[in-house]
């Protein structure tokens, strides 16, 4: 039996490569795992708590139904980064406005923002589904001690130290980097530990798998539309057809092209011009982490890590993947004579 390298140790041993090794950043990935572990144990207990499912009865930010679980991910999420003490601001996808975490005691001296979805998917929670976390990190750029101002909170991709996400399926996953390429750490619930399991991830060069709800079919440009009938052909050379695969959950999806080969497409649509996915904590940190595993992240027209935000919560198209297949994609939408939704 192979010896099992724990997700805490292979933080210190890559500590040195950190951009600020201090341990600070290393820290504040340990709370993250830690928040990861207690959120995972509800999900699992999900259908034998009584008042664990279900709907709050309110909304979030963008009006959409909040699920008991998505505020218990929230909280746990956030209560992690302010306990920890290395975090000095947190934007979730849960809360309007981002929380301030410098005047928390230990937190005062905090460099990083964090970016978080606490809990990706939560509609398919209910039925048993692959659901998960993503979270970007950021390095403040005013100096400890005075106000955080916009230019911190609201940086580009590319200003990323590490990203990650933690997938809760057949088996918890989490799944990082810092810049110096992707490692994933599986669970062991039996000694409650993520261990390494998939060092140094890369996406395979080419797929044959295409991510996409395809029941907004009539609302995508016209681009998006030719590209699916192009997967959709018969062409031995190139495998054809390829083979349609989506979950629901941007986590589970990117996670499984990431390891299988494939694109993940989230385009705008004719009611939402801008798309729906968010800049800050889906699109941001699933770029990165496919960008250091080998592929491509666009929207269509731009690389997504070289977008300056505009606000927190801001939307983008998103076409994510192995760069083959991200290209052809691209090429289509670039080939389109009109951008026209009908």
């Amino acid at each position: 039996m192979k010896s099992l390298k724990t997700l805490g140790q292979f933080i210190i041993e890559k500590q040195a490569d950190f951009p600020y090794a201090k341990g600070e950043l290393s820290r504040l990935l340990r709370d993250i795992g830690i928040a990861a572990k207690i959120v995972n144990r509800e999900i699992n207990k999900a259908g034998l708590i009584d008042d664990i499912l279900g709907r709050t009865g309110d909304t979030n930010v963008f009006g959409e139904s909040q699920k008991k679980l998505d505020v218990y991910a929230d909280e746990q999420f956030i209560a992690a980064l302010k306990s920890g003490g290395e975090c000095c601001f947190v934007a979730s996808e849960e809360q309007e406005e981002g929380i301030e975490l410098v005047d928390s005691g230990i937190s005062k001296n905090a460099k990083y923002i964090v970016c978080i979805d606490p809990l990706d998917g939560s509609s398919n929670i209910e039925v048993n589904v692959s659901v998960g976390t993503i979270f970007s990190i950021y390095r403040r750029k005013s100096a400890v001690g005075e106000q955080l101002t916009q230019e911190d909170v609201l940086q580009c991709g590319l200003d990323q130290v590490a990203a990650g996400y933690i997938i809760y399926g057949s088996s918890t996953m989490l799944v990082y980097t810092t810049g110096k390429g992707v490692n994933g750490f599986t669970l062991d619930p039996s000694i409650g530990e993520f261990c390494l399991s998939h060092p140094n991830m890369k996406i395979p060069e080419t797929g044959q798998i295409y991510s996409i709800n395809e029941g907004n079919y009539l609302k995508f440009p016209q681009g998006i539309k030719n590209y699916i009938k192009y997967c959709q052909e018969v062409d031995p050379e190139s495998k054809r057809p390829y083979t349609s695969r989506y979950i629901g959950s941007m986590v589970a999806d990117i996670h499984r092209n990431l390891l299988l080969g494939g694109v993940f497409i989230y385009p705008q649509t004719a009611l939402q011009p801008n798309g729906k996915l968010r800049l800050m904590y889906e699109c941001n940190p699933l770029a990165f982490i496919i960008e250091q595993a080998g592929g491509k992240a666009s929207t269509g027209t731009e690389r997504i890590l070289e977008i300056i935000p505009e606000e927190l919560h801001q939307r983008v198209p998103a076409i994510i993947g192995n760069t083959e297949m991200v290209d052809k994609v691209l090429e289509f939408i670039a080939n389109s004579k009109t951008i026209s939704y009908v």
